[in-house]
Parts: structure tokens; C-alpha cells; sequence
């Protein structure tokens, strides 16, 4: 049996294991395949670098991050471990004394990138150094679904095979479907031994708040924990630039960081940030997998995150010493909007595309909870708990009220239209609003219509967030964005159930200026899909997305939804050439099926001679066995029709010619009607 405590206190400095590391050392240095979910700040690298030093050969780490492969390096090396690392990163001398110690037998630990797997020398050198172990960090990156995934991870467990040696894979961030991407993806499906060292992360403080002046929201957050480290994180690149600039007006020291930068940039801030006291970093996601900083206080999020394991892993970068830190995330019905098209225009098979809709439902779910967030949060998780007593919710409860009857109200809407619209129609029926939508939909006679005028449009807008973070509604992929009951809503639509509903969301709804947007909501979700149908069009032809159709094409089918190839024709932007080649694909996203139309009738779309083409086709229909319904069976071929429609003859002789003479004794009369009324 190994004794580990000799090397915990000697190499590493600690007296005692913290809590659940000490079996899964055991478990990693008696050579068993593992798989440890544990809190980021938990002391995971603790559980591959104390069994590397007790078992025999090297132990690879794969890590994903550069900086925090470089940062356990040299604390490795500062306790006196032989370890190294081979990245892109290194100095020319960096790289020989890790050859040089491998060649001698002395390295203990070698980590690599991911990416370096791909590498065709890679699996030779590794077989010749005497590998002994394989730990993977942040091993959820493997799911390719995932808001970390990396595609070299992929390679892993390819790698183990053919070294034979065990594998154990480390993550703070795996629900249970990630979890069973992991054993299937690094594993080959043979269950490792699992631990599951739970989620909670109790010096953590949680708080929401729903954008109101959110720059102001954020830099009050910041100037509340003036001269503390925190990170901001926001949704795109020019916010974070727009935000580090006004942190620095109020004071604060603050630099931003997005993939956008140079490398050298990025480098500068990662080093800036690993060393100075109370620096603020304003970033997209791109900083934040694998920063070692222990005492980042706080974490702020301007924008909405992409999910509930995004957020959980954000967040888990603060108070990583253990020390109190806080939390603070903002949203609001653009964040949600935003979230929906990036999901809807993503190139995901559609049963993906719920998932992740469903995880952004659970996140709304944490955004509009009404008791304890930590309970929902675990809750997400799998994990039951009290109330925490450190969350905003706990410190202040909010004011809530029955809300069965506007939900009620509401869900008889989406039930009403037969679950084809989303909350922007289905809010101006409530409120009874006179649109062109509504008038052509005849939704004004409807028995809602004009029912919930006792509410506002941002007050519905708050009760359909709630009603969407309750999972009682869930938006449809295939009909673009459009609500549908969950079966939860069916009891309270039958008036057997009862919902409670946050009255403070309410109450700050107020109207302010409506963002400009390309479409109205209503239409956005299926413009969202017509995006992503052109996306996928463009990167197969290799060609810029404007060449299948200009974004003014694609918002004028989302607004006037053709259903068939002749109204398709009459978009703006949609020649003949275009028609015949994207017309069913993109009728199928519109309609969910292509119209099947004859070639010649095809080349008739969108012309009067498509119109005159379908009456000739009633017409022939009604005489297919003559005027009395007894003749023998005939009709004419599509061609002939087409040319009928075409030439417009004005007389018998004349169709005579094109037909012939048997249908012509049967067809002229009617078809030369057909010809005069459309003059």
C-alpha cells in the first residue's frame, strides 16, 4: 500500500487531504481508470500530481490551457517535482531541459496540449518515454456539445489504447449526459470508477438581477469591491473593450481580453492578471478555462451565459482559496433572444438543438427562481440541499404572487393558435393590438384576444420569461421558435394547479425604448433558421453567405413566410436561377416541406403563366371524363399545358395545334374560358 502523506506534507505543504481527494488518490495511484467530478477550487491537480510521484514511469496531463499547464509547472518545480511541459509556448532552452530530462529518465510529470496529440511523431515519442498514467484536465472539453468542447480531446482515448495504461479524467462541469459523453468518448464505454465529489461551492455568493442601466449595474458591483481581482464577463468583443474603458474612468485598474487580440496581447493580460492585486479583467469566455489565480473575489456577468454549465464553470473562478467571493449575472429579454438564435442558427441536429434549448431553460430557470439559488443550482446538478443563507434570494426573498391567472390566460393563447407562435404575437392578442398578423390570422376572434390588458407588454414579457424558466412553455426548434406546453402547464390550463410567479420582476417591467431589430420577434426565431439554412448552404459551396441570398431576401421570407415555389418567386432577390436551386430548401425551413410541382410547372413559378398553368390543371380535372363524368379517361401532358399558358392561343384551331385533335374536342372550349379571363 502507498503511504501518501509523506509526500502531501513534504512536497506539497499540507498536513491533511482536503475533503474526497484522499480516495481518489488511492484509487489513481493503485492504477484504476477514474473519473472525478469535483468543485473547481477542490484541489483536483492534486489527484494526478501526488499519484505521479508514488507510481513508477511518466505521467501525461493533457490540458487544454496553456498558462495554467506553464503555471503548475513551475509550482511543480518549486516543490522540487521534475516537470515539464511541451507547448508552443515554450523557449528553445525550455523545451531541451524537458528532453533532457526525459532522455534521463527524471521527468515525473509531462503535460501537452491536446492539440499536439494530432501530431503524427506524437504516439512514438510517448511510447519511448515510459508513460505510466494519462490525466486529463478539464475532460467535459471531450463532449462535443459541450460550451468547452475541443476536437483533439477526441483523440485521448485512442491514445490510451494504444499505450495501455490507465486514464483518469477530471472536471468541475458534468451533468449526467456529459458524463456518459465522457466514459463512451475516453473510456470506450467501460465505466471507470466514479467519483462524484459534488457541485456546491458554499463560499460562493449567488446573485441575478435583471438588466436595468446594466453598464451602471455592473461598474456599482465593481466600485462596491473596489481593489479586489474580478472578472466581467460579457458577450462580445467590443463590449468588453466599451466596459474595461469605463471601469478605468471610474478609477479601477481594468484590461479587456477576447480571441480577437494579438497573442502576445492576450499574454500580456493572463500575466498582468496572474500577478497584480486588484485587477479586473473584462472578457469574453475566451479567458477563463484553467486560471489558477486562487484569489479572484468576485465574478460579474454583464451578458446572459450560453448555459448553466458555462455559468457554474464561471463563476467557479472566483474563491478558489476558499475565502468568501461573489457573484453577480445580468439578463434580460435580449440576452434570451440572443441565446435562442445562436442555438437555432447553429449547424446541430435538431434533437441537439433542444438540449441545448433545455439548458437554457434550466439557466432561466436559476435566473427567475423564487427561494434559494443554491438549492436550484444543485438541484440542476443532482444534488438536494437547504437553504444556503448566501444568496440573494436568501438574503432578501422576493415578493411573490399567484400568477395562475395571466398563465392561465396566456397558455389558452398558445393553446388557441394551435402552438404556431411565439411571445411577441401571442402577447398582442392578449393585449388585444390591431396588427396585420392578427387580422389576417383572424386571431381577433378569438375569445383571448384582448384579455390581459391589465398587464402591460414588458409585464407579459416578464410573465413569459417566468413562465419559460418554470418550464411550463418551451420554445419549438422545428417551428422556429413557436411555444408549446409542457405537460407541467396542462394542470394549471384545466384549473387543477396553481402557479406562483416573482412580483418584483413585474413591477420593475417598465417600457423603454425597444431595441431595432432586423425583424419583429415574432419573425426573428424563423429568420434565425433561415441564417443558419444559408450558413450551412455557403460553407459547402465555399462562397460568402450574401451569394446564396442578401440578408434583405432572408427577412422579407421570414416576414412574408411563402409557402409555395410561385410566392417564394415573388421575394425580392429570388431569380429563376435562385428558385430552382435553394427554392425547396428554403421552403422547408418555412413551411417544413418542400411543394412538388412538375418541371415544367417549376419553370412557371412566380409568372401570371403559373397562375393560368393551375386553372388549365382544375379545369382538365373536372373533364378528365368528359362534361357528363362518362367518358373514357384523358388528359394532356405537362408540357402541353405549360404551352397552352404560355402562347395563350386565341382560338380552337389554334390549341388544336398544341394538343391535338382529341383533347382539343374536349379541352378548347373550357381552356380558351380559362385563357380569356386572364385577359
Amino acid at each position: 500500500m502507498f503511504d501518501a502523506a509523506p509526500l502531501l506534507r513534504d512536497v506539497f505543504g499540507f498536513d491533511d487531504f482536503r475533503p474526497g481527494q484522499e480516495e481518489i488518490v488511492d484509487a489513481v495511484t493503485a492504477g484504476e481508470n477514474v473519473l472525478a467530478i469535483m468543485p473547481t477550487g477542490g484541489g483536483k491537480s492534486l489527484c494526478y500530481q501526488l499519484p505521479a510521484l508514488l507510481r513508477d514511469g511518466v505521467t501525461v496531463v493533457i490540458s487544454p490551457l496553456i498558462a495554467l499547464m506553464r503555471d503548475q509547472v513551475r509550482a511543480l518545480q518549486e516543490a522540487g517535482v521534475e516537470a515539464g511541459a511541451l507547448t508552443s509556448g515554450n523557449t528553445p532552452e525550455e523545451t531541451d531541459a524537458v528532453w533532457e530530462a526525459l532522455e534521463a529518465g527524471r521527468l515525473k510529470l509531462l503535460y501537452m496540449a491536446p492539440e499536439r496529440l494530432a501530431a503524427g511523431s506524437a504516439l512514438g515519442m510517448l511510447r519511448r518515454i515510459n508513460v505510466g498514467l494519462i490525466a486529463v484536465d478539464e475532460a467535459h472539453c471531450v463532449s462535443q456539445w459541450g460550451h468547452d468542447f475541443r476536437p483533439d480531446y477526441l483523440r485521448i482515448g485512442e491514445l490510451r489504447r494504444a499505450l495501455g495504461v490507465p486514464l483518469a479524467a477530471f472536471t468541475a462541469t458534468a451533468d449526467a449526459e456529459t458524463q456518459d459523453e465522457i466514459v463512451e468518448k475516453l473510456f470506450d464505454g467501460m465505466a471507470p470508477r466514479k467519483f462524484l465529489r459534488g457541485f456546491d461551492r458554499p463560499n460562493i455568493h449567488l446573485a441575478f438581477a435583471a438588466k436595468d442601466s446594466p453598464r451602471k449595474q455592473i461598474l456599482d458591483f465593481a466600485d462596491a469591491r473596489r481593489g479586489q481581482s474580478g472578472i466581467v464577463y460579457c458577450g462580445t468583443r467590443n463590449k468588453t473593450e466599451v466596459l474595461a474603458q469605463a471601469l478605468r474612468e471610474q478609477g479601477h485598474s481594468a484590461c479587456h481580453y477576447h480571441g480577437g487580440m494579438e497573442a502576445e496581447d492576450r499574454r500580456i493580460v493572463e500575466t498582468r492578471f496572474a500577478r497584480e492585486d486588484g485587477l479586473i479583467v473584462v472578457a469574453t469566455v475566451a479567458f477563463g478555462m484553467g486560471i489558477d489565480k486562487p484569489d479572484i473575489r468576485w465574478v460579474a456577468h454583464a451578458d446572459l451565459p450560453k448555459s448553466i454549465e458555462a455559468y457554474y464553470q464561471e463563476i467557479g473562478r472566483a474563491g478558489r482559496d476558499g475565502g468568501p467571493a461573489e457573484t453577480l449575472t445580468l439578463f434580460g429579454p435580449d440576452d434570451i433572444r440572443l441565446r435562442r438564435s445562436q442555438i437555432d442558427e447553429g449547424l446541430a441536429p435538431p434533437e441537439r438543438r433542444a438540449a441545448d434549448h433545455a439548458r437554457l431553460n434550466a439557466l432561466l430557470g436559476l435566473a427567475e427562481a423564487l427561494h434559494c439559488r443554491r438549492q436550484t443550482l444543485l438541484g440542476y446538478f443532482g444534488e438536494e440541499a437547504q437553504p444556503c443563507g448566501k444568496c440573494d434570494l436568501c438574503d432578501s426573498p422576493p415578493e411573490l404572487f399567484d400568477g395562475t391567472t395571466p398563465v392561465r390566460m396566456a397558455l389558452s393563447a398558445i393553446l388557441r393558435t394551435e402552438e404556431w407562435f411565439g411571445a411577441g404575437h401571442l402577447i398582442d392578442i392578449l393585449l388585444g393590438n390591431d396588427t396585420d398578423k392578427i387580422r389576417a390570422r383572424r386571431h381577433d376572434e378569438l375569445p383571448t384576444y384582448g384579455i390581459g390588458k391589465d398587464w402591460s407588454r414588458p409585464q407579459w414579457q416578464a410573465i413569459f420569461r417566468q413562465m419559460m424558466g418554470h418550464d411550463l412553455v418551451r420554445p419549438d426548434p422545428e417551428r422556429h421558435g413557436a411555444l408549446r406546453m409542457t405537460e407541467a402547464a396542462k394542470p394549471i390550463l384545466k384549473g387543477e394547479a396553481q402557479i406562483t410567479l416573482r412580483k418584483d420582476t413585474l413591477r420593475k417591467a417598465t417600457r423603454r425604448p425597444a431595441v431595432k431589430m432586423m425583424v419583429s420577434e415574432e419573425d426573428a426565431p424563423l429568420l434565425s433558421a433561415l441564417k443558419a439554412k444559408r450558413r450551412a448552404l455557403a460553407e459547402a459551396a465555399r462562397v460568402p453567405a450574401y451569394v446564396i441570398f442578401p440578408d434583405r431576401t432572408l427577412i422579407e421570407m421570414a416576414e412574408k413566410r411563402p409557402m409555395t415555389l410561385d410566392e417564394m418567386a415573388r421575394i425580392g432577390g429570388v431569380g429563376a436561377k435562385k428558385l430552382d436551386r435553394y427554392g425547396d430548401t428554403f421552403l422547408e425551413v418555412i413551411a417544413g416541406e418542400a411543394q412538388a410541382l412538375h418541371p415544367a410547372r417549376r419553370k412557371l413559378a412566380g409568372r401570371e403563366q403559373g397562375d393560368i398553368y393551375d386553372r388549365l390543371l382544375e379545369v382538365q380535372a373536372q373533364l378528365a371524363r368528359g362534361p357528363d363524368g362518362i367518358d373514357k379517361p384523358l388528359s394532356c401532358s405537362a408540357a402541353q399545358l405549360a404551352k397552352v399558358a404560355q402562347m395563350r392561343p386565341g382560338d380552337e384551331r389554334a390549341l388544336e395545334q398544341i394538343l391535338g385533335d382529341r383533347r382539343a374536342e374536349r379541352f378548347a372550349a373550357a381552356f380558351l374560358d380559362v385563357l380569356r379571363a386572364a385577359g
